[in-house]
Order: C-alpha cells, then sequence, then structure tokens
C-alpha cells in the first residue's frame, strides 16, 4: 500500500512502540495508586509530562493529558464557556469539527457566536479577527494550520489581537505539532495529538496558561488537577512524549524531505494532469499538504480508485469523511461546489518516497482518464 493520508494519521515509529511496551507489561499500575506498582507508572507520566513542556515551552503543571485534538477542542470551548456564563465568540470557519460543532453546541445556551471566514487561499486574517472583537468577547479560535488544505495561519498577529483584548485564544496544533513552532507565548492553550507525528492514537495533550479560566468536562476523580478524572493511560502518555521528542528532533530534516517530494509530486500533477488546481496558499502551508481539485471529476471516485490501486489519500478530514458532504473548509473560501466536491487531499509523511510519488501520479492519471471519460 502507498499511504498518503498522514494528516489523518500515521503509522507509529518502532522506537515509540519499544518504549509503550513495558507499560503494557512491566510498568503496568496505575498511576494513582499509592503501591510501588502505580508510583513506578506515575514517576513515568511525570517526566514525561516535563519532557512534553519542554518542548512545547511551558510549565508542567500547565501540561493536561488528554485522549486527542476533538476532547481538547471541547475542552477549551466549553470548559471557557462554562467558566464564563456568557458572552461572544470568534471562531475561524475553517476550524475542525470539534471546534466548529461545539461552538455551534453554545448558542444553544445563549452565547453568541461570529464564525470568520478565510480568503480565498485559505488564510484567517489578523484584521478579520480584530474587526470582529465586541466589548463581550472572551474567546477566540483559530488553528495553527488547517487540517484540509495545510494553510498556516497568522497565529502571532491573531495572538495580540486576543491579548490586547483581554481574550482566551485557543490554537488548535493538531496539524502543525512537530513540524511548526509552537506559538506557547501568543495563545492560552493548544492543543496536539499523538498519532499526527508517529505516536499512538487516543492520547493528546492540551496546554492551558496558568490563571485561565476552564472548568473541566469530564467529572469523577482528581486526575490531571481535577480538569479531567478518569484513570490515566500511563502508556499512551509516554509514547506521546517519546514520538514529540523525536519529531520535534528530527523537524528540520522531516520538513524539508517531505516539502521537497510534496512540491515533486505536485508539479508532475499539475503538469502532467488537466483541469487540475492547487487548494490553498501555495507558500503558506504545511510541507506534508497537497490539497488538489480535479476538473471534470468527484473526488470520492478518484479516491475509491486509488483505493483499488493500493493508494490510500483523502477527501478531507477524517473524522467527518465517513459522511460524503462538501468540505466545509474549501466551500468557507468560496469556491464553487464543483471544485469543492472534485477535491482530493495527499498529505505525505517521511516513510514516503519518491518513487511512490510517481506511481501514484500514473494511477491518477489513468483514474481522472476513466472517469472523465464515462
Amino acid at each position: 500500500m502507498i499511504y498518503l493520508d498522514n494528516a489523518a494519521t500515521t503509522p507509529v515509529d518502532k522506537e515509540v512502540l519499544e518504549a509503550v511496551m513495558p507499560f503494557f507489561k512491566e510498568n503496568f499500575g496505575n498511576p494513582q495508586s499509592q503501591h510501588c506498582a502505580g508510583r513506578a507508572a506515575a514517576n513515568a507520566v511525570i517526566s514525561a509530562r516535563d519532557e512534553i513542556a519542554g518542548i512545547i515551552g511551558c510549565k508542567p503543571e500547565e501540561v493536561y493529558f488528554v485522549s486527542g485534538g476533538t476532547e481538547a477542542g471541547n475542552t477549551a470551548v466549553k470548559g471557557v464557556c462554562a467558566a464564563h456564563g456568557k458572552g461572544h465568540m470568534i471562531v475561524s470557519s475553517i476550524e475542525h469539527p470539534a471546534v466548529l460543532e461545539s461552538a455551534k453546541q453554545m448558542t444553544k445556551f445563549g452565547f453568541e457566536v461570529t464564525f470568520v471566514k478565510p480568503d480565498v487561499n485559505g488564510i484567517i486574517h489578523a484584521e478579520a479577527i480584530e474587526k470582529a472583537v465586541k466589548k463581550n468577547t472572551f474567546f477566540c479560535a483559530v488553528m495553527a494550520a488547517n487540517n484540509e488544505v495545510g494553510t498556516v495561519q497568522p497565529v502571532k498577529d491573531i495572538g495580540k489581537i486576543c491579548k490586547d483584548n483581554g481574550i482566551f485564544y485557543y490554537c488548535d496544533c493538531v496539524q502543525s505539532a512537530g513540524v511548526l513552532p509552537f506559538p506557547t507565548d501568543y495563545c492560552d492553550a493548544l492543543a496536539l495529538s499523538a498519532h499526527k507525528f508517529y505516536g499512538p492514537k487516543g492520547i493528546g495533550a492540551l496546554y492551558i496558561k496558568n490563571g485561565s479560566r476552564v472548568e473541566g468536562l469530564i467529572s469523577g476523580g482528581m486526575q490531571e488537577r481535577g480538569l479531567r478524572g478518569g484513570t490515566l493511560n500511563a502508556a499512551a502518555v509516554i509514547g506521546l512524549a517519546e514520538a514529540l521528542k523525536r519529531t520535534a528532533r528530527d523537524s528540520e530534516r522531516n520538513n524539508a524531505y517531505i516539502g521537497g517530494l510534496r512540491d515533486y509530486f505536485l508539479n508532475k500533477v499539475l503538469t502532467e494532469i488537466e483541469g487540475t488546481r492547487l487548494n490553498g496558499d501555495k507558500e503558506r502551508r504545511v510541507p506534508s499538504n497537497a490539497n488538489i481539485s480535479f476538473e471534470g471529476c468527484e473526488g470520492q471516485n478518484i479516491l475509491f480508485l486509488l483505493d483499488l490501486n493500493g493508494i490510500a489519500v483523502s477527501t478531507g478530514s477524517a473524522c467527518s469523511a465517513g459522511a460524503v458532504t462538501p468540505s466545509h473548509v474549501l466551500t468557507a473560501m468560496g469556491f464553487t461546489e464543483e471544485r469543492v466536491k472534485s477535491a482530493v487531499r495527499f498529505t505525505f509523511g517521511k516513510y514516503n518516497t519518491f518513487e511512490e510519488a510517481d506511481v501514484t501520479v500514473e494511477a491518477l492519471k489513468r483514474c481522472v482518464a476513466k472517469i472523465r471519460n464515462k
């Protein structure tokens, strides 16, 4: 199989798996238990939290472990709303569904939300955020990099606007972790998810700046300093820390290789297949992402035909791929329905090769020709 859906998930690195396994077998204690088995697991979690905090650039007590980006987004939106009780929120219209749907749910409880649209290149401009600010605005969410088109957002400028107006700024870094510097200095909360950078699924981290008003969503024990009840998955936490350490260490090398591979693939597709257009800003995007529309084709049909050829791609966010609906990201960018439905997302990882890119381009030519000639 040629796997070109790394924005959805990545394979677990061998070294990460090796670091995790002892916590399923030998050091399997509950980190909350007071005996030696519990203390061994707890000490490993403490070390992992310290390491993650050092990479993110925050204090260990500002790192909370969650199940992933979806829980982090829900906690940020609903937790801040619960702490404030009323007011106005600003949310970019190209956020992950976890944030968008949470914000929409909050309108049922009297909160007001302004959804800010991007420009045609998928960029949320700081000026648009500033224009949306009201006297009672208390929350803003603009992601670091978009999961569908890969566009990198001006988080520093947006963060300054939020800081100047006393607005809590949540920055979803699920697609940018290990690729871009963490915007810890410019936001009040950020999220990352291990399975996006060669770690295990079901574990992520939520940074919340000390002093922020955020209520927990999961009641129970006092795990994660009362923010999130439930037995901590120590093995997954160790996997998260190991994966983040390796990704941060190799970031420059991986970005250069993946970006070169993506550009090679993109150039071949745009020059060798007629009626193709890149979606999203060509320069301000993460190195892995190539979102392309194929004129006269349904993206889903291309996905199915490529799958039959042993090539895995996507037509949008993995979280909503089960429902064949037009991409909310491409729609917000102002594209026609035809262009939106003809889009396919190719996302590369460090294990992909130039040979795989060549094979995929040739398969694409056959698939597109077959669809267009029907």
